[in-house]
């Protein structure tokens, strides 16, 4: 072989190396697209903080953040158009559909450290035995009451002990002229909380019969609709307010039942009102209250599993759930070993916020079940309006979820 051709036959390798080795970067260095609701500037800045801290450990991924108002709208569209994030925040109540839409990946062996996070968390994320995603935090019902009208009515504040029974001698010492004792939404996500603390259910442990039919479900329809019938309690539209949070800083019900999100709120929107929070009382069946969560869901239409799931892993492990207990924001971390750090941040008071994670039960029906919680709501509203009576919302209800069974 002669020289010239040699040299030639070299530089030819060299090229091939060369662009060997830049495809190889190229595949090396990745973007993920990191996909969820706005929930404000303060919670947005502070998970840019946790993405830019996973960066640091892996160069290699860049995260594209996409914090969007219309964020259920937008996810929609993108798994329309076979494009989803590789990343993307699921709401446990939409779980259902993306499983059985085949959008979501189950977690399978990609998850390196559950040790610490709540079980009731992992179980809402949990279906037909599999887990499917980890939750980035939590919130839980509990019972808010207003200080200054417990004192006047020479009433104790509630305790954790508390059960129904004291929940209605309160609502009824409470009640005057000015305000009702409790304000209690039309909503099934917080009668759910009594449904489940009288014993009841809707669905049976498969979701293929409706159970709806009860004496328990009716016990707690009967004592959640009875203080309204008995004018101790009323809801939101009557207390001239769009929701419980707004009608009990108004002063117009001396107790609300809403969930760590109206933390904030009050002291924002209301910040002289002398105010107090304990669990939900105790049912016949004991405690129970409803857990609203949200976790990182990767794509199963995904082009970088492994990096999506290293983000997943990082925002959801022990540093991540530090971070979100440190910012001290509305939300609580998933993980019990950061619920100390979320309180000294926020406040020790909000202590049963965290108690409720211990007995929280998930906010998630299955798909095709959002015309029977429209039903049930819907008609809630002309019961405690004195329209109809729970006996025939149980019987309207259960006539629409058996349809949506039988489909």
């Amino acid at each position: 072989m002669s020289k010239k051709r040699s040299i030639v036959l070299l530089m030819i390798v060299a090229l091939l190396l060369s662009s060997i080795a830049a495809i190889t970067n190229a595949q090396d260095n990745v973007t993920i697209t990191l996909m969820g609701g706005s929930s404000g500037t303060a919670e947005n800045d502070a998970l840019q903080a946790m993405v830019d801290a996973f960066e640091a450990a892996n160069p290699n991924v860049t995260v594209d953040v996409q914090l969007l108002p219309d964020f259920n709208t937008v996810l929609q569209a993108a798994f329309a158009s076979g494009e989803p994030p590789n990343v993307f925040y699921v709401d446990s109540s939409n779980l259902p559909d993306l499983v059985e839409a085949g959008a979501i990946a189950p977690a399978g062996d990609n998850l390196t450290d559950l040790e610490g996070v709540y079980p009731s968390l992992l179980d809402v994320f949990t279906i037909n035995g599999e887990l499917y995603c980890p939750p980035k935090d939590f919130s839980t019902l509990a019972l808010q009451y207003n200080k200054d009208m417990f004192d006047e009515a020479s009433l104790d504040y509630p305790t954790a002990d508390w059960t129904w029974e004291d929940l209605r001698a309160a609502a009824e010492a409470l009640t005057t002229d000015d305000h009702v004792g409790l304000v209690v939404p039309p909503e099934l996500e917080r009668w759910m909380a009594f449904m489940y603390q009288a014993g009841g259910s809707i669905l049976n442990d498969d979701n293929t019969e409706m159970t709806f039919n009860s004496e328990e479900v009716k016990a707690a329809l009967d004592f959640y609709v009875g203080m309204v019938e008995d004018g101790i309690a009323a809801p939101p539209s009557d207390l001239d307010a769009g929701w419980g949070g707004e009608a009990f800083g108004k002063g117009n019900a001396a107790m609300g039942l809403e969930g760590n999100w109206v933390i904030q709120y009050l002291l924002d929107t209301y910040p002289d009102l002398n105010w107090g929070v304990a669990e939900l009382p105790a049912g016949p069946a004991g405690k129970a209250t409803m857990a609203f969560t949200v976790c990182y869901g990767v794509a199963a239409a995904n082009e970088h599993p492994e990096e999506s799931w290293a983000l997943v892993n990082f925002l959801t492990g022990e540093e991540g759930a530090m971070m979100v207990a440190e910012a001290g924001f509305g939300v609580m971390p998933a993980r019990s070993s950061a619920a100390e750090t979320w309180l000294a941040a926020r406040g020790v008071e909000y202590q049963a916020f965290v108690a409720g994670a211990d007995y929280a039960h998930r906010w998630q029906l299955p798909p095709g079940f959002n015309e029977f919680k429209d039903a049930f709501n819907n008609t809630m509203k002309e019961v405690m309006g004195g329209n109809l009576t729970t006996e025939e919302l149980v019987e309207d209800t259960v006539e629409v979820g058996e349809e949506v069974l039988s489909r």
